[in-house]
């Protein structure tokens, strides 16, 4: 186990090392709005998370209704990145035999991360960690893509000439080193071991995975959700099977088999029509029997016709193939003790986000590659932080956190007991107990919650904040269309009214909202914190000010002739006046002798009229800072 910890982290100090990354960076997004907000802050992140000197190119999915799947989502995000690099002055092929480039899939609703991905107005790859990244200078919470994109980068150095495809959810860390010799035309990243019984089949759970195949020869075959019997029968045909494990769904392609695909699917492409995914739809009719491939298809309720032609296209795509030296598909074993952590889901983003605050070696782990200590982080707390707590870019001044998990909060005090806080600014108190999460809330008073609540702040562009509820238990997936936990709407009302909107405008609006917070708390602390002597002091010299001001402008206005009632119309106002009037011996004497007729009205300059009213307008006392 100790030299599986040291290629652990070794693996992880090789993804902290900046100068290692993909060439080429391609995001795909749901929209052009997204599309806009990455391209921006990734280019924020060169140095960081990728190279200094890597491009990077943000495109959407602009695909039919129900999008292209991630076998021609893949091919067209190549395409339109291609006409993208040419627009800014790259090559347009941007596959060589010297460069490695990398698409990242962000596309999908994220329902089971709900309501999370809504506080990011559905920008699901925008969802943020309890980390930060240096973004222009600024230190800023990572968001789980820019996390994904420095794991990955480690394989971008040996996959020169390839196009390596990564989903934008899923930070792995291989316990095997990353550094491997490609030797097939497409190959794909599992987490590989011995062959199994029947009884460690069903043991492991493998029927209800995708699944690969490697035999003797090292060529690997694809079976779905499959059991042991099925699986034996269906590979008969296969030889030998040395190992077999379960597939991350990542995978990389030569430049010679992507400009087949290119190809052969060139109707859809140009067309935009149609959906068809890598598993079922790329490798597994290029690694099984047409009969096995027809039954495996048969399990997705797929006819045999369709699945016959699909695979006969497929085959007739490669019959011209030269592979060469290589192989045609193959894996590349991430190692039996590989980390996964998944933030796909809300209960798996809670258990890896408090799995920073563990003692254990995946915890220790976890932290050297968020780079996150145990204890506070760029922060200014008063609260009382434990040994068991990770708090990160947080102003606070006073409280009680144990067990808990804070990125970028501010508030006047926080109670937090194995809770998750994540962008909040409060006014007050924030209490979080067990179970709580907190994303993206502002509130200019307390914020309390119970056991397992969860809260998360919707802005629009306007900076306005819908508080959208949850609880930690709950499965956004199966709540997708009910409405929960007391909210006036569903989350699928919430992701439908986002579709549209633009994030970029969002995320300023949101953060001039939180400064607003942040920033009058401040001013209440300022004066709060002042000794009484002095607080007793400025209020003194403040009725004083007031005082002053007005009598001198009731000087002015009963001698010029304005009545009492005019008078009372100042800003001061009647009451001030009257309290002016009833507490000055000369104003009184003034009021008397205008009454007698003894003083008459003497005419005033316009100027001198306007530096009265410059006067009250300047009026003011400076607090101590």
């Amino acid at each position: 186990m100790a030299g599986v910890n040291a290629v652990l982290n070794e693996n992880v100090e090789y993804m902290n090392d900046v100068s290692v990354g993909f060439d080429v960076v391609i995001v795909c997004t749901s929209n052009e709005f997204q599309a806009d907000f990455w391209q921006t802050r990734l280019e924020g992140g060169r140095g960081t998370v990728m190279t200094a000197n890597s491009v990077v190119l943000a495109v959407d999915e602009d695909w039919s209704d129900g999008g292209a799947g991630n076998a021609l989502g893949t091919f067209y995000a190549y395409q339109k990145a291609c006409r993208k690099a040419a627009s800014f002055g790259h090559p347009a092929d941007l596959l060589t035999s010297a460069s490695s480039v990398a698409i990242y899939h962000t596309a999908g609703k994220g329902t089971r991360l709900a309501p999370l991905p809504g506080a990011e107005n559905n920008n699901k790859p925008g969802v943020k960690l309890p980390a930060l990244v240096n973004i222009g200078g600024e230190l800023r919470p990572l968001t789980i893509l820019e996390s994904v994109i420095k794991q990955t980068g480690v394989y971008g150095p040996c996959r020169k000439g390839r196009l390596s495809v990564f989903w934008g959810d899923q930070v792995f860390i291989p316990s095997i080193s990353p550094t491997y010799e490609p030797a097939h035309h497409a190959d794909i990243l599992v987490a590989l071991g011995d062959m199994v019984s029947k009884q460690e089949w069903e043991d492991k759970g493998y029927d209800k995975y995708g699944l690969i195949a490697v035999n003797t020869s090292n060529q690997a075959a694809q079976v779905e959700k499959v059991s042991y019997d099925t699986a034996t029968r269906l590979l008969a045909s296969f030889g030998d099977i040395k190992s077999v494990g379960t597939s991350l769904g990542s995978f990389s392609v030569t430049k010679e088999l992507l400009d087949v695909f290119l190809e052969g699917f060139s109707e859809e492409l140009s067309t935009k029509t149609g959906k068809l995914d890598s598993d079922p739809h790329l490798w597994m009719p290029l690694s099984v029997g047409e009969n096995e491939y027809v039954e495996l298809m048969g399990q997705k309720d797929v006819g045999a016709e369709e699945s016959r032609a699909h695979y006969k296209r497929v085959q007739k795509m490669m019959s011209s193939f030269d592979m060469g030296e290589k192989g045609l598909f193959g894996a590349v074993d991430v190692g039996g003790s590989a980390c996964w952590w998944d933030y796909g889901q809300l209960k798996w983003y809670q258990k890896y986000c408090l799995r920073l605050r563990d003692s254990d070696d995946e915890a220790q782990l976890m932290r050297k590659f968020y780079d996150i200590p145990l204890g506070t982080q760029a922060s200014s707390v008063g609260a009382s932080v434990d040994t068991m707590s990770c708090v990160s870019k947080c102003n606070i001044a006073s409280g009680c956190i144990t067990g808990s998990v804070l990125m970028d909060v501010d508030a006047e005090c926080v109670e937090a007991d194995g809770a998750i806080l994540v962008g909040v600014s409060a006014g007050g108190k924030v209490v979080a107990p067990k179970g709580a999460i907190v994303y993206n809330v502002t509130a200019p008073g307390d914020l309390i919650l119970t056991e397992k609540d969860v809260q998360v702040g919707v802005f629009n562009t306007k900076g306005a904040m819908k508080l959208m509820r949850s609880a930690s238990d709950v499965d956004g997936g199966k709540a997708w269309k009910k409405v929960v936990s007391g909210n006036e709407e569903s989350f699928e009302t919430i992701y439908k009214a986002n579709l549209t909107t633009d994030v970029s405008l969002v995320e300023t609006a949101s953060r001039a909202k939180h400064d607003e917070i942040r920033v009058e708390r401040k001013k209440k602390s300022l004066i709060l914190g002042l000794p009484p002597l002095v607080v007793a002091g400025a209020a003194v010299a403040l009725g004083a000010a007031i005082l002053f001001a007005v009598m001198k402008d009731g000087e002015r206005a009963l001698s010029d002739g304005v009545s009492g009632n005019d008078a009372g119309k100042a800003p001061w106002g009647q009451s001030l006046l009257a309290v002016a009037r009833g507490g000055t011996s000369k104003l009184s004497e003034m009021k008397n002798r205008r009454r007698d007729g003894v003083a008459k009205a003497a005419p005033v300059s316009a100027t001198r009229q306007h530096q009265g009213s410059s006067l009250r307008s300047n009026t003011r006392i400076e607090l101590p800072k």
